[in-house]
């Protein structure tokens, strides 16, 4: 399985409010997106155009400045909460819903429920997220299964550290609000350790603020674990993974999974795979080193973010060489398919921006490379496909490229490409019929799904004048032949990247070794370009130059048959 996402952040997506935007605006000013805009025709589309699985990005139930006391949610303090949304990971209680979301919100547990349903008949399936590290600074569920007992209801607050705690504790010392919030009536006594482990009682702006870190056996002061017995952490974390597994969810994405245990991974992976063998679980991790550690854990998927991300981003600014996408596949050689690549999502900037590219079809062929180099798992942001520039100035993220995760906002672009594709521009369909184009190759070819990979780069840096390793890139993906058929069938894609805003004719040397690797059989094949349709004629030989026509911000897939 080789999964395409397609990542929505719902808030966003399904807005119809119409009119102007109001920086800071109310839920009323501007509007939100709910669930039942992802109607079955919707679902169907996505499905149409290749992807498997939809993460619905911001589902729990957040602090937020918007008041549902009328419904029973306790209200959370401005001061502790970023925008007027409000951020989706500071989790004010993992059993609940972001109200928000819905038409109707006191019936919003069965409307998720028709929700998952209307995905998995599409043919999909549903992840969402699930945030270990830190909650809400005024995290109380009131959706919790009869029994289940709330984080810190049962923690001892004279102690920093204790490893049946839930929460780390500056014992004798309230928490400062000087640095973010200098007239803020918000109360914090004792003073809980910030979410991005800031062991003090004095968070900046800067700092995660509107959250308070969870223990998971760590005692960082004093360098030591302390896993036995099962820390009070895990039992619970693992129940709210296992609640929602049970109601339909068939992946996790763990946010910032690098900063809480392997060791908690391991025990909380194992429970959930043993009641849902198929639910996977995909790492937002930034740590090369610990790659292998945190898959030996039960990951099946981690953000490629450091390596690939990095090096694609920077390839399409220019500052380095295609060929340095070499070093990103050697990096993780052996753990490959275990990667998530992607070149947007809620955190990165939007390519189309101008802290990016400024162009959304600049970056075509570095999601072409990042598509179809290997068997890994790829995903798309909701506006990537349309090229949303992420340029306005919403509120509390300001002008910074990103398309905002704390504010209520309208985006035109979303707004449009919800309502169908004939709301399209004529390049914004042109670019989504790009994307869709790539990913129905993930999830429908073989070729592209279950072969192998070669990288061609080494044999083609001594011939500059017509192949240019600063802009171009070429590898091949292949299968081996049939045995039970009587002759060996030759099966293979050669892939060539073109990063230049100029078209291209290169020249590009298939090694005689790559022969015998890649199971290609020397001869004239009729080669067809899976992106375009069209045919040529390819004379291939060991050594032997290959001419071809690259387009503009583009690359080819050739399919090598007989």
């Amino acid at each position: 399985m080789k999964p395409v996402i397609y990542q929505v952040l719902p808030r966003l997506f399904g807005n119809t409010k119409k009119g102007i935007n109001v920086p800071n605006g109310t839920i009323d000013d501007n509007g939100c997106g709910t669930l039942e805009a992802f109607t079955p025709a919707l679902l169907r589309r996505l499905k149409q155009a290749g992807y498997t699985h939809v993460w619905y990005t911001g589902l729990l139930r957040h602090a937020t400045q918007t008041d549902y006391s009328t419904l029973g949610i306790p209200p959370s303090h401005p001061d502790v909460v970023k925008g007027r949304a409000g951020s989706p990971y500071a989790i004010a209680d993992y059993y609940d819903l972001d109200l928000d979301l819905f038409n109707n919100p006191a019936e919003r547990h069965e409307a998720f429920n028709a929700l998952i349903a209307r995905t998995h008949r599409a043919g999909l399936k549903a992840v969402i997220d699930f945030v270990p590290n830190h909650v809400a600074r005024q995290y109380r569920s009131i959706c919790a299964p009869e029994g289940v007992r709330d984080l810190g209801a049962d923690d001892n607050l004279a102690l920093a550290f204790s490893p049946q705690n839930n929460f780390y504790y500056i014992p004798g010392q309230r928490l400062s609000t000087a640095n973010f919030a200098p007239e803020s009536t918000y109360k914090e006594d004792p003073a809980r350790v910030t979410g991005n482990d800031c062991f003090h009682a004095f968070p900046s702006r800067n700092d995660w603020y509107e959250t308070v870190k969870l223990n998971y056996g760590v005692d960082y002061q004093q360098g030591q674990t302390r896993f036995s017995p099962t820390p009070s952490t895990w039992q619970k974390m693992t129940h709210i993974l296992l609640h929602w597994a049970a109601r339909g969810v068939d992946a996790f994405r763990c946010d910032m999974a690098e900063m809480v245990p392997e060791a908690f991974w391991q025990y909380a992976i194992a429970h959930v795979k043993a009641a849902y063998p198929s639910v996977l679980f995909i790492a937002e991790v930034y740590n090369p080193a610990r790659y292998r550690g945190y898959i030996g854990a039960g990951f099946d998927y981690l953000y490629d973010k450091v390596g690939l991300y990095d090096t694609l981003r920077a390839v399409v600014q220019g500052s380095k060489w295609a060929a340095d996408i070499t070093t990103c596949w050697q990096t993780v050689e052996g753990i490959g398919d275990n990667m998530l690549h992607f070149l947007e999502n809620h955190d990165e900037q939007r390519i189309a921006s101008d802290f990016f590219a400024s162009n959304a079809e600049a970056a075509l062929p570095a999601f072409f490379v990042a598509a179809l180099m290997s068997r890994a798992a790829v995903m798309v942001y909701a506006g990537q496909e349309v090229g949303e520039p992420g340029m306005d100035a919403e509120g509390y993220s300001g002008r910074d490229g990103r398309t905002t995760i704390f504010d209520y906002w309208r985006v035109e672009k979303l707004q449009r490409l919800a309502l169908g594709l004939t709301h399209l521009t004529k390049a914004e369909r042109n670019l989504y019929d790009r994307y869709a184009t790539l990913t129905r190759l993930c999830s429908q070819n073989d070729i592209v799904r279950q072969g192998g990979f070669y990288d061609l780069m080494y044999a083609n840096f001594d011939h500059p004048e017509t192949f240019n390793a600063a802009r171009q890139y070429a590898f091949l993906r292949y299968t081996a032949p049939d045995k039970t058929t009587k002759k060996a069938k030759t099966a293979a894609l050669l892939c060539l990247a073109n990063f230049d805003g100029q078209a291209r004719q290169i020249e590009v040397r298939v090694p005689e070794h790559a022969f015998g690797c890649c199971h290609l059989l020397p001869g004239r094949y009729t080669a067809t370009d899976l992106l375009s349709r069209q045919s040529q004629i390819l004379n291939l030989q060991p050594d032997t130059l290959i001419s071809v026509a690259l387009p503009a911000y583009g690359g080819l897939a050739l399919h090598i048959t007989k």
